[in-house]
């Protein structure tokens, strides 16, 4: 069956930026697996997404005219009522027939065949493949309604009368099988094969398409149109790259090159600069403000630094671009002054003096306000350092004192981290939290520990976010992200789906990285149960719900590091409360599984786990050597004497890996033991001396990780 490319084009008003790529993606996504589906396509049809800010379009290549006809069999009904005792049609099958588009004549060609206990008539049949026009004619209206439009606008068709819903107006339509326009229509549209360039750079107004394969050629040489995304943004980057000249490199944003790739169909990059005083400005507030408000590309010198010079993206290329550099220069300079204007304001009042304002900020409707939140951080935060102090019991005086300047510094941070929400600055742009406050608190000579941890108590923020940078910033994030979870679940405002509007799984995923990563010798349930006081009445316990949560979290975190899950079930069986432990009993499991004996003992491992649940009674990890009658159990026994003190003492150092490896050598006695020695015995003393003997293996085996779980 010989097969044409295929391209299709709905023509649009200016489409909305930071949906653009999604749209140009489900468009084509979802039309190119219509036409497979009807098999117009084949399985292994190449196709390329075109967007822009005024197209969606799709080109699919080695697309039929006509779909092959397809032989089906359809089951119309049991034999028992279908037919009759001399095997005449009954009125129902012939009713059934009539419903198919049969009659009485196909009868002698029906099937006889099986169906569950039963036998049931089966009619054989040809059905036409679809033609392209049909085909494409659903695929097309599949593509549209499928389309993950923000919002839906309504507008009024040309005859004046009708009207449809869409994401933005729609003035043309192509669809070219080859060199032939396919005739489908939508949105009050039919199809041809004629589409307009750029606003103002196109060598003709409208663009007439020879064949689909030269859509993206001609749009680019006729209608000054880079009609792919990827092309387009990949352009981007080259001109970015090549004005950042003098050492300077544009900032790296995805989510802003996205945005501008969707603004413009033939960029053109230009370099402005704005006045050096406003470098005075902290530069996060510079950033923000030239990429949220204006899209432009910010220089940083080699160090990181923000220079006074930035690129923008254009959508024309005059010959003379200077009023357009001095367009954007002049409209950038209002923001920058505005942000001078908040931070210098801002820092004409001190953050303690913006303490008592919190007390008027709601936070949670059942949770009270940002002033009775900060208390609880800093409660949170003294119960942190307290575990802190034991846990490295017994310590010097010096480390006492450093305790207490911690616990000082803590309550400190804790309670002005939220003292910024108040300010100018972070009323304009609330994605500056936190790194107000560390610039404010440093302008007031605050001990830098405190700016610092102010500046970081919300890290992580995101996936691969940088983590706190001193202790005191380490133990309010811990504190603030444990207040946020242990709160919102207590009054049951758990995630549910994909829906997650206070970021629980990104707050539990920053606890984690700070535990783990840190390595820092707190237990995680000791730090729920020692927070819950700080919520008074307000709440209730949530303490089991939250666990399982964490659990889930750290289980799928792991997983996405690279652990097989295997590895991953084995160390979280046993629910390790000290999680900076995990990743060295990961470890240490992923060498255990390469030892030899590895297979043979998480077998045996598994098969002690099933004889100790079906054992009766409660069974004590106590063996009475009087009773060891059997050889191979009196090995077992003292193999296990020899290598159970070895191990254990490895495992309290924390050399769980070498714990693990010294279990190495109770293969061959556990292997005997199964082969030689009936564990349920009929004499009770002796069956209870086995399990005993069973269970204090068991436990010796399952210290670092549940071994059973290796077990294939």
């Amino acid at each position: 069956m010989s097969t044409q490319n295929l391209l299709v084009e709905l023509f649009v008003e200016e489409l909305p930026p930071k949906a653009l790529k999604k749209l140009g993606e489900s468009f084509a996504g979802t039309l190119a697996a219509s036409l497979k589906a009807s098999g117009l396509a084949g399985a292994d049809a190449v196709v390329t997404p075109f967007a822009s800010p005024r197209r969606l379009a799709v080109h699919v290549t080695g697309v039929a005219a006509k779909a092959a006809d397809k032989s089906v069999q359809q089951k119309l009904m049991p034999v028992a009522v279908a037919l009759t005792a001399d095997g005449q049609p009954t009125p129902a099958l012939l009713k059934k027939l009539a419903a198919v588009g049969a009659d009485a004549s196909v009868v002698p060609q029906l099937k006889r065949q099986p169906d569950g206990k039963a036998e049931a008539l089966f009619l054989d049949s040809v059905v036409a493949g679809a033609t392209l026009a049909d085909g494409l004619q659903k695929a097309l209206d599949e593509a549209l309604a499928k389309l993950p439009i923000p919002k839906v606008m309504t507008y009024q068709l040309a005859d004046g009368w009708s009207s449809v819903n869409f994401v933005r107006p729609a003035h043309g339509l192509v669809a070219l099988h080859g060199d032939d326009v396919v005739n489908i229509k939508t949105l009050g549209l039919t199809a041809g094969r004629t589409t307009t360039g750029h606003r103002f750079e196109a060598a003709h107004p409208t663009v007439t398409l020879r064949h689909a394969d030269s859509y993206a050629e001609q749009l680019a040489t006729e209608g000054a149109v880079i009609a792919g995304f990827d092309a387009r943004r990949a352009e981007i980057v080259r001109q970015l790259t090549a004005a950042a000249k003098e050492g300077l490199k544009p900032i790296d944003d995805d989510a802003l090159l996205d945005e501008v790739t969707a603004l413009v169909e033939r960029p053109n990059v230009l370099t402005c600069q704005f006045e050096a005083e406003f470098l005075a400005v902290p530069q996060e507030c510079l950033i923000l403000t030239m990429k949220a408000n204006q899209k432009y590309f910010p220089l940083l010198d080699s160090h990181g630094k923000l220079t006074h010079k930035f690129l923008i993206v254009s959508n024309i290329s005059p010959a003379d671009p200077s009023a357009v550099i001095q367009g954007n220069e002049r409209v950038v300079r209002p923001r920058l002054a505005d942000a001078k204007f908040f931070f210098d304001q801002d820092r004409k009042k001190t953050l303690a003096s913006r303490v008592e304002g919190l007390s008027k900020v709601v936070y949670h409707g059942k949770l009270g306000t940002q002033g009775e939140r900060a208390e609880r951080v800093r409660a949170i935060g003294h119960a942190i350092v307290q575990q802190l102090s034991m846990a490295t019991l017994p310590y010097t005086v010096d480390a006492e004192d450093h305790f207490k300047v911690l616990d000082s510094k803590v309550q400190q941070a804790a309670l002005l981290a939220k003292t910024d929400l108040l300010t100018d600055m972070v009323g304009e742009f609330p994605e500056l939290q936190g790194i107000m406050g560390g610039y404010y608190a440093r302008h007031e000579g605050l001990r830098d520990g405190v700016a610092i941890a102010i500046e970081d108590h919300y890290k992580p923020r995101f996936a691969g976010d940088a983590l706190p940078r001193n202790h005191t910033g380490t133990v309010v994030a811990l504190a603030d992200k444990l207040e946020t979870l242990i709160g919102l679940f207590g009054i049951g405002q758990l995630p549910t789906g994909d829906k997650d509007p206070f970021a629980l799984r990104r707050h539990a995923l920053g606890v984690i990285r700070i535990l783990v990563e840190n390595n820092l010798p707190l237990d995680l349930n000791e730090l729920i149960q020692a927070a819950l006081p700080a919520f008074g009445e307000r709440i209730s316990d949530p303490s089991t719900p939250l666990r399982a949560f964490f659990a889930d979290r750290l289980s799928v975190s792991l997983r996405e590091q690279g652990y097989s899950a295997q590895e991953v079930d084995a160390v979280l069986a046993l629910a390790p409360s000290r999680l900076g432990d995990i990743p060295r009993r990961l470890a240490a499991v992923r060498t255990f599984s390469a030892l030899p004996e590895a297979a043979s003992l998480a077998a045996a491992n598994k098969r002690i786990g099933n004889i100790l649940k079906k054992a009766e009674g409660t069974v004590e990890a106590r063996i009475d050597a009087a009773l060891l009658q059997d050889a191979a159990e009196q090995a077992l026994a003292a193999a296990l004497q020899s290598v159970q003190p070895q191990a254990d003492t490895l495992f309290e150092q924390g050399e769980y890996a070498a714990s693990l490896q010294a279990l190495a050598a109770l293969k061959a006695p556990v292997d005997a033991f199964f082969d030689d020695v009936m564990v349920n015995a009929e004499d009770p003393a002796l069956r209870a001396n086995r399990l005993g003997l069973l269970k204090t293996l068991h436990g010796a085996m399952n210290r670092v990780a549940d071994l059973s779980r290796l077990a294939s």
